[in-house]
Protein backbone atom coordinates (compact mmCIF):
# COMPACT_ATOMS: atom_id res chain seq x y z
CA UNK A 1 0.00 0.00 0.00
CA UNK A 2 1.19 3.11 -0.86
CA UNK A 3 1.61 6.00 1.70
CA UNK A 4 1.09 9.45 1.19
CA UNK A 5 2.19 12.28 3.74
CA UNK A 6 -0.19 14.70 5.15
CA UNK A 7 1.60 17.59 3.21
CA UNK A 8 0.92 16.00 0.18
CA UNK A 9 -2.98 14.40 0.92
CA UNK A 10 -3.81 18.38 2.05
CA UNK A 11 -2.28 19.57 -1.15
CA UNK A 12 -4.54 17.00 -3.06
CA UNK A 13 -7.57 17.67 -1.36
CA UNK A 14 -7.15 21.22 -1.28
CA UNK A 15 -7.05 21.37 -5.38
CA UNK A 16 -9.84 19.36 -5.65
CA UNK A 17 -11.37 21.88 -3.34
CA UNK A 18 -10.44 24.83 -5.26
CA UNK A 19 -11.51 23.10 -8.95
CA UNK A 20 -15.06 22.18 -7.75
CA UNK A 21 -15.22 25.46 -6.09
CA UNK A 22 -13.76 27.40 -9.12
CA UNK A 23 -16.31 25.23 -11.43
CA UNK A 24 -19.39 26.11 -8.95
CA UNK A 25 -18.64 29.53 -9.36
CA UNK A 26 -18.23 29.65 -13.41
CA UNK A 27 -21.72 28.03 -13.05
CA UNK A 28 -23.45 30.57 -10.82
CA UNK A 29 -21.59 33.18 -13.11
CA UNK A 30 -23.24 31.85 -16.36
CA UNK A 31 -26.60 31.55 -14.51
CA UNK A 32 -26.50 35.17 -13.50
CA UNK A 33 -25.07 36.11 -16.68
CA UNK A 34 -28.40 34.05 -18.39
CA UNK A 35 -30.60 35.86 -16.24
CA UNK A 36 -29.29 39.10 -17.07
CA UNK A 37 -29.63 37.97 -20.91
CA UNK A 38 -33.21 37.34 -20.00
CA UNK A 39 -34.18 40.59 -18.17
CA UNK A 40 -32.76 42.79 -21.31
CA UNK A 41 -34.35 40.68 -23.93
CA UNK A 42 -38.11 41.13 -22.11
CA UNK A 43 -37.14 44.74 -21.60
CA UNK A 44 -36.07 45.22 -25.39
CA UNK A 45 -39.11 43.28 -26.32
CA UNK A 46 -41.99 45.15 -23.70
CA UNK A 47 -40.46 48.13 -25.79
CA UNK A 48 -41.08 47.08 -28.86
CA UNK A 49 -44.82 45.35 -27.78
CA UNK A 50 -45.17 49.19 -26.53
CA UNK A 51 -44.16 51.01 -29.64
CA UNK A 52 -46.74 52.74 -31.82
CA UNK A 53 -46.63 50.07 -34.85
CA UNK A 54 -47.61 47.40 -32.04
CA UNK A 55 -49.83 49.51 -30.51
CA UNK A 56 -51.66 50.16 -33.85
CA UNK A 57 -51.75 46.09 -34.44
CA UNK A 58 -52.82 45.66 -30.40
CA UNK A 59 -55.74 47.86 -31.13
CA UNK A 60 -57.19 46.56 -34.81
CA UNK A 61 -56.63 43.01 -33.01
CA UNK A 62 -58.54 43.42 -29.75
CA UNK A 63 -61.21 45.46 -31.42
CA UNK A 64 -61.92 42.61 -34.46
CA UNK A 65 -61.76 40.03 -31.68
CA UNK A 66 -64.63 41.62 -28.69
CA UNK A 67 -66.73 41.95 -31.65
CA UNK A 68 -70.15 39.37 -31.24
CA UNK A 69 -70.27 39.29 -35.45
CA UNK A 70 -66.79 39.29 -36.36
CA UNK A 71 -67.27 39.74 -40.15
CA UNK A 72 -64.10 39.33 -42.10
CA UNK A 73 -60.70 38.10 -40.64
CA UNK A 74 -58.41 40.76 -39.82
CA UNK A 75 -55.21 40.91 -42.19
CA UNK A 76 -52.85 42.24 -38.84
CA UNK A 77 -51.71 39.06 -36.51
CA UNK A 78 -48.56 41.01 -35.22
CA UNK A 79 -49.54 40.44 -32.01
CA UNK A 80 -50.24 36.95 -32.28
CA UNK A 81 -47.03 36.33 -34.15
CA UNK A 82 -45.20 38.42 -31.32
CA UNK A 83 -46.65 36.12 -28.96
CA UNK A 84 -45.97 32.94 -30.74
CA UNK A 85 -41.96 34.44 -31.16
CA UNK A 86 -42.24 35.11 -27.60
CA UNK A 87 -43.59 31.69 -26.67
CA UNK A 88 -40.76 29.84 -28.86
CA UNK A 89 -37.99 32.08 -26.80
CA UNK A 90 -39.58 31.12 -23.08
CA UNK A 91 -39.95 27.02 -24.45
CA UNK A 92 -36.17 26.82 -25.77
CA UNK A 93 -34.97 28.60 -22.45
CA UNK A 94 -33.86 31.91 -23.69
CA UNK A 95 -36.20 33.87 -21.83
CA UNK A 96 -37.20 33.33 -18.02
CA UNK A 97 -40.91 31.91 -17.83
CA UNK A 98 -41.52 34.03 -14.82
CA UNK A 99 -39.83 37.19 -16.21
CA UNK A 100 -42.28 36.62 -19.41
CA UNK A 101 -45.37 35.97 -17.28
CA UNK A 102 -44.48 38.93 -15.05
CA UNK A 103 -44.19 41.20 -18.39
CA UNK A 104 -46.94 39.69 -20.74
CA UNK A 105 -49.08 37.32 -19.20
CA UNK A 106 -51.81 39.69 -18.63
CA UNK A 107 -51.84 40.13 -22.31
CA UNK A 108 -50.98 36.50 -23.91
CA UNK A 109 -53.90 35.55 -21.32
CA UNK A 110 -56.71 37.83 -22.76
CA UNK A 111 -55.61 37.66 -26.42
CA UNK A 112 -55.70 33.70 -26.37
CA UNK A 113 -58.74 33.59 -24.14
CA UNK A 114 -60.55 35.76 -26.80
CA UNK A 115 -58.72 33.70 -29.67
CA UNK A 116 -60.45 31.02 -28.56
CA UNK A 117 -64.13 32.37 -28.16
CA UNK A 118 -67.00 31.92 -29.78
CA UNK A 119 -64.69 30.44 -31.92
CA UNK A 120 -61.20 28.50 -31.64
CA UNK A 121 -59.21 30.37 -34.26
CA UNK A 122 -55.78 28.26 -33.77
CA UNK A 123 -58.04 25.11 -34.16
CA UNK A 124 -59.50 26.40 -37.52
CA UNK A 125 -56.37 27.47 -39.17
CA UNK A 126 -55.05 24.03 -38.36
CA UNK A 127 -57.40 22.52 -39.69
CA UNK A 128 -57.68 24.71 -42.58
CA UNK A 129 -53.91 24.76 -43.58
CA UNK A 130 -53.68 21.10 -42.36
CA UNK A 131 -50.45 22.32 -40.47
CA UNK A 132 -50.37 21.66 -36.36
CA UNK A 133 -48.26 24.11 -35.25
CA UNK A 134 -49.61 27.23 -36.03
CA UNK A 135 -49.59 29.39 -32.80
CA UNK A 136 -48.85 26.10 -31.25
CA UNK A 137 -46.14 28.34 -28.83
CA UNK A 138 -48.26 31.32 -28.45
CA UNK A 139 -50.65 28.25 -26.89
CA UNK A 140 -48.52 27.12 -24.79
CA UNK A 141 -47.31 30.25 -23.30
CA UNK A 142 -50.32 30.83 -22.86
CA UNK A 143 -51.40 27.35 -21.07
CA UNK A 144 -47.89 28.29 -18.70
CA UNK A 145 -49.08 31.72 -17.83
CA UNK A 146 -52.27 30.51 -16.80
CA UNK A 147 -50.69 27.93 -14.83
CA UNK A 148 -48.61 30.22 -12.93
CA UNK A 149 -51.98 32.64 -12.57
CA UNK A 150 -53.48 29.68 -10.98
CA UNK A 151 -50.17 29.08 -8.42
CA UNK A 152 -50.24 32.69 -7.82
CA UNK A 153 -54.01 32.65 -6.40
CA UNK A 154 -53.82 29.14 -5.12
CA UNK A 155 -56.20 28.20 -8.03
CA UNK A 156 -58.82 30.55 -6.81
CA UNK A 157 -59.56 32.12 -10.20
CA UNK A 158 -62.87 30.80 -11.48
CA UNK A 159 -63.32 30.03 -15.37
CA UNK A 160 -65.67 33.29 -15.70
CA UNK A 161 -63.39 35.59 -14.01
CA UNK A 162 -60.75 34.85 -16.41
CA UNK A 163 -62.97 35.40 -19.84
CA UNK A 164 -64.57 39.14 -18.01
CA UNK A 165 -60.78 39.68 -17.13
CA UNK A 166 -59.80 39.38 -20.84
CA UNK A 167 -62.62 41.20 -21.61
CA UNK A 168 -61.52 43.83 -19.49
CA UNK A 169 -57.99 44.00 -21.34
CA UNK A 170 -59.09 43.62 -24.36
CA UNK A 171 -61.16 46.48 -23.82
CA UNK A 172 -58.11 48.67 -22.89
CA UNK A 173 -56.61 47.47 -25.76
CA UNK A 174 -59.16 48.56 -28.31
CA UNK A 175 -59.19 51.98 -26.77
CA UNK A 176 -55.24 52.40 -27.55
CA UNK A 177 -54.86 56.34 -29.36
CA UNK A 178 -53.91 55.70 -32.78
CA UNK A 179 -50.26 56.05 -33.81
CA UNK A 180 -49.82 59.70 -34.81
CA UNK A 181 -49.37 59.84 -38.58
CA UNK A 182 -46.17 61.20 -39.53
CA UNK A 183 -46.39 64.52 -41.23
Amino acid sequence: MVSIDPVTFAALVGTWVLVVGTLGFAYWQLRQTQRLHSASTVLDLRERFFGPRMQEARRELSTWLLRTDRGEEVDNWEVGIFFELLGSLTREGVLERRMVWEAFGTWVTAYYVFSREPVNLFERWRQESRDPLIFANFEWLAQQCQELDRRATHGAIPPRAATEDARDVLSGEARLAPAPRPA
